[in-house]
């Protein structure tokens, strides 16, 4: 296996928690990647056929890690087991399975070698032959049991008989048989229908791997009355599992259904009302509505009402009071369920995306959806570049006669337009300006102070540049000079 070492040097990656075992009874060591973990106990967890686990004690301080496989100390000889737990965890799942502390603890001998592995390979070819044999002797013998499955020790020596039975069987005549015909020394051990789904294994109704071959040490007792209380049908195909017993899930959630139920009108209780007698038919015991009905048998005027008015009801009836019908809220308004494999969508930004652009402003393919599909409408654009003509036109260049270079540089500069190359020329003194009155009508392009031109973007007129040139000292008529600015 590569050893991956990190970037930051502390440590190695390490996937001994989920190593390489069997899924039945598995444990997930989180404390496997702790440096000096599996050194702190010499306890060690250790996984043989099927459901069958041990505690053996590391007195050699061999270094065991999750999937190694070992030869335990057994009687007589030796077995073959693979270690599926090491470190802190171990005493806690000792606790769990109920071992004392006082109780005798056997040890680890070695990992195991090749001329062990070539013993337990071939004590275990021959488990289905002993096991189909000894159902063939029991059977002759006249004894009501069933042998589920066979397991031969990891040396050979001693074979371990699984078998179910309704009552008490006196088998010692069917192990002085077992041991002539096999010539090893038999253990028999009863188990029962649910110990023996979990031995074999299998998918259930949902789906996924039988409980009692995963995770499920301790077996309760099933009763049908956790079928009622969660009003299940009692139908026996549906309540049965693979070992023909009740299931066991019926018990996972009848804990919240009887807490659900106490919450419910009695089921014997009927609601009175001006017109006739309703009848309990049936009830959502989550969603907490109760269905009633004017017959007994059958749904008739069926009415659906919440657990509080139920009770309403039932208290106006108690105080000698009947309402004129029942009348049922609501109820069918449920908030929008949440999509859960929503969050893992690649566009599930793409939302928030299209609400921050409806803010800023709108494209133009939106604004070609506004308008019907149509294209942009550009004739206001064009407008703007096009030259005035007629009166206009006229206005316009003596409202630029009347105005100096330097205003029309600054606003050109502040629009963003091009200005002519070299530096632009500024008067020394700023002097008193004389407005001249002027006879023509004022236009709508004139009221606007600071509007500009139509005719920015075209390169100006060098005549109109040499009309600007004016004198700067003109005579009046009464012999006096005027300064004239722009």
């Amino acid at each position: 296996m590569n050893k991956f070492i990190l970037k930051n040097g502390s440590g190695s990656l390490c996937c001994k928690g989920c190593g390489k075992q069997d899924n039945k009874l598995n444990t997930y060591d989180w404390l496997a990647d702790i440096p000096g973990n599996a050194e702190t106990e010499d306890m060690v967890e250790v996984q043989f056929k099927n459901t069958r686990k041990g505690y053996y004690k590391n007195s050699n301080r061999i270094r065991l890690e999750k999937g190694d496989i070992v030869a335990v100390e057994a009687s007589p000889g030796h077995d073959i087991g693979t270690v599926t737990l090491t470190g802190r965890l171990v005493p806690l799942q000792m606790r769990k399975a109920n071992i004392k502390p006082d109780a005798e603890i056997r040890r680890i001998y070695r990992k195991a070698k090749a001329v062990d592995m070539e013993k337990y390979h071939e004590a275990k070819s021959r488990e289905h032959d002993t096991m189909i044999r000894s159902r063939q002797i029991a059977l002759q013998l006249g004894l009501q049991m069933k042998i589920g499955d066979v397991e031969y020790q990891g040396d050979g020596n001693k074979a371990i008989f699984y078998y179910i039975a309704d009552e008490r069987v006196d088998f010692r005549q069917l192990i002085k048989v077992l041991a002539e015909v096999f010539r090893v020394r038999i253990e028999m051990k009863q188990i029962g229908a649910r110990q023996e789904a979990g031995r074999i294994g299998g998918i259930g109704p949902c789906g996924r791997e039988l409980c009692c071959a995963t995770w499920i040490t301790n077996f309760v007792s099933v009763s049908t009355s956790a079928a009622r209380y969660q009003d299940i049908s009692l139908n026996p195909q549906k309540l049965a599992g693979q070992c023909a017993k009740l299931k066991c899930c019926l018990n996972y959630e009848v804990d919240a259904y009887v807490e659900c139920l106490k919450r419910l009108p009695s089921k014997e209780i009927t609601l009175e009302t001006a017109d006739s007698t309703y009848y309990y038919f049936k009830a959502d015991i989550l969603a907490g509505t109760v269905t009633y009905s004017t017959d007994k048998n059958f749904l008739a005027n069926e009415v659906t009402l919440t657990a509080r008015q139920a009770f309403e009801i039932i208290n106006m009836n108690k105080q000698g009071e009947k309402p004129e019908k029942l009348t049922a809220e609501d109820i069918t308004k449920h908030t929008k369920p949440r999509d859960l494999l929503e969050q893992e969508s690649v566009t599930r930004f793409d939302k928030n995306k299209k609400k921050k652009k409806k803010k800023g402003g709108s494209t133009p393919a939106q604004n070609a959806k506004s308008n019907g599909g149509n294209k942009p409408n550009t004739s206001t654009t064009e407008t703007k570049n096009t030259a005035p003509t007629g009166k206009k036109q006229k206005a316009k260049s003596e409202r630029t006669d009347s105005k100096n270079e330097e205003p029309q540089a600054t606003a050109q500069q502040g629009e963003g337009k091009q200005l002519p190359a070299g530096p632009i020329k500024q008067p020394q003194k700023k002097l008193p300006t004389v407005t001249a009155q002027s006879n023509m009508p004022a236009t709508a392009d004139s009221t606007v102070p600071n509007r500009p031109a139509a005719n920015e973007n075209k390169p100006r007129n060098n005549r109109n540049r040499n009309n600007n040139r004016r004198p700067k000292n003109k005579p009046t008529d009464n012999g006096e000079t005027t300064a004239i600015n722009g």
